[in-house]
């Protein structure tokens, strides 16, 4: 005789017979279980995993920075509040001055529970996951032990979370000294880390930082929200690249891998079909269309009533492809213009898409203000990433596209000027180091028509849109021209990819805005094309011969009050190579470069660590 024993899970019954070892047999079916499995499928009767409601419309992700402090248990009391007070005044220094291309401010929390071992690291890890933290920040004032404080919370996020150690110079409890232990440590492992060795008092409860040390904090910051921000992000490009212009290419797999971008591919016909059918607001585009006559009067020049028709298309496409980037939660786009839209004449050419690139990359339109949206000319891919990096880095300026056109030394004025009888003055900027003539048919920002700070009226008064040239656009339609005027500084460049390191760069120099005489300047233009916008570049390191020669494109692109350290903090955190090959350009500048991060030194320098 056999003993039995039977077990009930969920209503089904399981019996065992003794001598058969672990085994139970179900009274519902031929099959034996084990006490493990019975107990899971208990478990799954039970449980129900929960059913999320719906979401009519994604919001896309906001990183938040998260501020927090390590500490030393054996430290006295005093010295850990006024550890917790740092934390406090560091995270009320950040917020607001960190903000996306909308002006959002980008979130910033803190926790005042001091790291002293792996069980504070545990619990302000949970704390930073919940409130969504994707930056962390690290602000020492007393010596610490790394493994037990910073770096058992780092090892809870993920690997390509950025951080940040700002410290005061202090020597009583020397968070210095942490400070260049944790990043030391860090480095050796192979993560990148910045170091901000910065400045507040030694002594009192809350120590004033030092402006220096929080400016290098809030350009670091913006580095990391744009290189975090953009991740799984996507950008919406009709057509292919255009003109063949090989230096345009949309490399899907490198930019996915390298900055986390997606680049959704579109159809022209697509673009063509939705225009032919009326997909836009009838009542939008008149209301776009009288926002431009206001403003511009007989600077829009309409000849015939084909003329109106081909602009007003112009404007509808701009609607249309609005809509869709707005349905794609896009962060930018791009248009292939040449040839396939509106320059082969085997087809059916429509007209010149260059005031809907304009809209899109200024900060207003007929609705008001707005945030820049970067669109590309020529489906210029490498142009867009460009204009977007530096858009998110200095928090939503106006990016310019233009053509690297006419390179003018200074011999070459002088020469022009006195062919056209005009005096320069031969200490003049533009005599001395030359300039470069940027104009292209499209994607100049109406922002770049004043200085920053002008008001929409005193922009569009200097925008003019005359009639595109029929040779290189048969399709017709309007193109955009303004003269840039003087004085606007920032940073100009381009980024790159190179096959053979599987490697995006960023070629840069700061650079500012120069004019010339107005009968100088009319002939200056007049060598290259009249109806397009002109912007004079002058590059603050490059020689005119070597920027000549090491132009990576055939396109550049600017943006103003952009901070040098600002990009090559982003620079570092996304491995793109910095490429300044400008030989008045001093290795570091301080005031100006962020001092290298330790990762860099360890491994041979910044391009042989990138290269890793």
């Amino acid at each position: 005789m056999y003993a039995v024993i039977q077990l009930m899970y969920s209503n089904i019954v399981y019996t065992k017979i003794c001598g058969s070892g672990d085994r139970y047999f179900c009274n519902k079916e031929i099959r034996s279980y084990n006490i493990h499995q019975i107990r899971n499928i208990a478990m799954a009767n039970k449980i129900k995993a929960n059913c999320l409601p719906e979401v009519n419309k994604a919001t896309p992700k906001v990183p938040v920075i998260g501020i927090f402090s390590p500490c030393d248990p054996r430290i006295d009391q005093a010295s850990r509040r006024r550890s917790q007070n740092i934390i406090s005044l560091i995270a009320d220094t950040i917020i607001g001055q960190v903000v996306l291309p909308d002006k959002t401010a980008v979130p910033v929390v803190y926790s005042s529970t001091l790291v002293d071992s792996e069980a504070q690291a545990d619990v302000v890890a949970q704390q930073f996951r919940e409130a969504g933290v994707s930056i962390l920040v690290c602000v020492p004032d007393t010596w610490a032990f790394p493994q037990l404080t910073t770096i058992s919370l780092l090892q809870q996020f993920p690997k390509d979370t950025p951080i940040n150690i700002t410290c005061g110079n202090s020597g009583p409890k020397p968070g210095v000294v942490y400070a260049h232990a944790l990043a030391g440590a860090i480095s050796q492992y192979g993560k990148m880390v910045h170091l901000n060795v910065g400045n507040w008092p030694d002594t009192g409860m809350k120590p004033k930082v030092s402006t220096p040390t929080t400016t290098a904090l809030i350009d670091w910051c913006y580095a990391a929200v744009t290189a975090t921000v953009l991740r799984g992000r996507r950008v919406m490009v009709f057509g292919h690249d255009s003109m063949g212009m090989e230096t345009a290419l949309a490399h899907i797999l490198p930019t996915r891998n390298t900055f986390g971008l997606e680049i959704t591919r579109l159809d022209m016909k697509l673009l063509a079909d939705m225009l032919k059918k009326g997909a836009y607001s009838n009542k939008e585009l008149k209301e776009l269309r009288s926002w431009i006559d206001s403003h511009l009067g007989k600077r829009l020049q309409l000849k015939t009533d084909d003329d109106i028709k081909r602009f007003d298309q112009s404007l509808a496409i701009y609607l249309i492809n609005r809509d869709l980037m707005a349905d794609l939660n896009a962060v930018g786009g791009g248009f292939m213009s040449q040839l396939e839209w509106g320059s082969d004449p085997r087809g059916l050419p429509l007209p010149v898409a260059d005031v809907m690139e304009s809209l899109f990359n200024s900060t207003f339109d007929h609705n008001g203000p707005k945030a820049p949206l970067p669109y590309a000319t020529e489906a210029d891919v490498q142009g867009l990433l460009t204009m977007l990096f530096m858009t998110y880095l200095s928090g939503g300026n106006p990016p310019l596209f233009m053509d690297f056109r006419k390179v003018w030394e200074g011999w070459e004025i002088k020469d022009l000027a006195k062919k056209v009888g005009v005096k320069v003055n031969s200490k003049a900027g533009y005599i001395k180091k030359g300039l470069v003539d940027g104009d292209n048919s499209g994607s100049a920002s109406f922002d770049w028509a004043g200085k920053p700070g002008s008001t929409v009226k005193q922009l569009m008064n200097k925008i003019a849109m005359p009639l595109a040239d029929e040779g290189y656009f048969p399709g017709g339609g309007n193109s955009v021209t303004f003269m840039t005027p003087a004085g606007i500084e920032g940073i100009a460049g381009r980024i790159a990819y190179s096959s053979l390191n599987d490697k995006f760069s960023m070629t840069w120099d700061e650079a500012y805005t120069t004019s010339v005489s107005v009968k100088l300047g009319k002939a200056m233009c007049d060598l290259t094309t009249p109806t397009w916008p002109h912007t004079f570049v002058v590059p603050k390191y490059a020689s005119m011969v070597e920027y000549k020669q090491y132009a990576p494109a055939n396109h550049f692109h600017m943006t103003w009050n952009l901070p040098v350290s600002r990009l090559q903090y982003w620079m570092d955190l996304t491995g793109v190579i910095s490429a300044t090959p400008w030989a008045a350009r001093p290795d570091f500048i301080e005031g100006t470069d962020r001092p290298q991060p330790l990762i860099h030194i360890l491994n041979g320098g910044e391009n042989s660590y990138k290269s890793l």
